[in-house]
């Protein structure tokens, strides 16, 4: 756990962030039940306007995307400071029983960005109330489009760092970490997300006859095991990889041999020397063993985010800050990153910052039972958004001291 001295600047917040949980949970459950994907969350930009209504921010609204950018400016002048919810939801059926679960079928925010949406939105509550003791400007960044969608690398083709920006933060909810506690570290945070497509030609005939046809099903079944010799033999142990198969489809009936087969899967990877050699080594793992079996192979990848890295500096501090802001009990030093992707990681390419994880585990269910995000019975506790309010605040302070 980390100790640090009290802080009178961050004096309050906790408090301050809890008088606006109401405010805060109404947001979030409103956003909740009308879930929409993709970069265009028309009925959640909406939300987030209405929340931002009467507070002294500039406030923009994307062009090629349904962003939302509000801009509050400190009583002195100085740097910029960045701070991002994202607002778009899953793909996903909700059966989690709520009384405010997902109207909308086939849609669920099963990654908690509602909540993101809501803590960020009374962090620009609680800080307007402390305009006095800014020293600069806090940008407030809505984004759409996290899931897999690139929205951070929209807004930033649309000039969201032109003005300069001087450090960064995001926070995101886990349902799989105690409720309440805010963990981050240095460096390589969260993995590179690539995806991979694998089609394999061969020569269609009888099922009866195989010896007549070149057969693409065994190659295909055998990449499997030659992706994975691969990873353990021409990839350091000490450059974590992941390389998942998770799609295989072949044929039409069961006397035929199809011409065809493919194969797909998602790559990860913690920095970017390790992502370029998974590439180089994959596609030749792939491409032998389908000559070995007589047939040809074409290897398309699609990159996908870059590595989530945490400044050193600021992924350190943000422990700390953790512990000043709500107590040591509430702030935890993350000893591994994640393999999961986030593109937050295309702002902390252009700026130093940290994206930091707050635990949401509902109340009475165990950690390692509990449904993770990407669940379609994925539940959070509400109460950590308390603290979330306040650590996004309590960074825009300290950085803007």
């Amino acid at each position: 756990m980390s100790t640090t001295t009290p802080d009178p600047r961050l004096a309050g917040l906790l408090e301050g962030a809890r008088a606006l949980q109401p405010r805060t949970v109404s947001l979030r459950r409103q956003i909740h039940k009308h879930p929409e994907q993709g970069l265009q969350n028309p009925r959640t930009q909406a939300s987030i306007l209405h929340a931002l209504e009467g507070l002294p921010l500039k406030v923009t609204k994307g062009e090629s995307t349904t962003s939302v950018v509000a801009v509050l400016e400190g009583d002195q002048p100085g740097p910029t400071v960045l701070l991002r919810g994202d607002m778009d939801g899953l793909p996903l059926q909700e059966e989690t029983g709520l009384p405010f679960a997902s109207e909308v079928d086939g849609n669920m925010h099963a990654c908690g960005h509602d909540t993101h949406v809501a803590m960020l939105a009374s962090s620009a509550r609680l800080l307007a109330d402390r305009r006095d003791a800014l020293k600069g400007r806090v940008l407030f960044m809505f984004q759409p489009g996290e899931e897999g969608h690139h929205g951070a690398r929209y807004m930033i083709e649309e000039g969201l760092l032109d003005d300069g920006v001087e450090k960064a933060f995001a926070l995101h909810i886990t349902s799989t970490m105690k409720s309440g506690v805010v963990t981050c570290r240095p460096g390589p945070m969260m993995a590179s997300a690539d995806t991979f497509h694998v089609h394999v030609k061969g020569r269609g005939g009888h099922g009866a006859m195989p010896h007549n046809a070149l057969d693409p099903v065994p190659a295909t079944a055998a990449m499997v095991g030659a992706i994975q010799t691969m990873l353990g033999r021409r990839i350091s142990v000490h450059q974590p990889a992941v390389v998942t198969v998770a799609q295989i489809n072949a044929g039409t009936t069961t006397n035929i041999i199809p011409e065809v087969a493919t194969l797909d899967g998602t790559i990860r990877t913690l920095s970017e020397e390790t992502r370029a050699l998974v590439h180089k080594e994959l596609k030749q793992a792939v491409k032998h063993t389908a000559a070995a079996y007589g047939c040809h192979a074409e290897v398309s990848i699609v990159p996908g985010y870059p590595v989530t890295v945490n400044d050193d500096v600021v992924g350190k501090h943000v422990v700390d800050l953790a512990a000043t802001a709500m107590g040591a009990s509430w702030s935890e030093p993350m000893q591994d990153p994640l393999m999961g992707a986030e593109d937050f990681s295309y702002v902390l390419q252009r700026v130093p910052g940290a994206l930091a994880f707050l635990g949401a585990c509902p109340r009475g269910v165990d950690l390692e039972e509990a449904a993770p995000n990407h669940s379609n019975r994925v539940l959070f506790d509400e109460a950590a958004m308390e603290h979330g309010v306040a650590m996004y605040a309590a960074f825009a302070l300290d950085a803007l001291r």
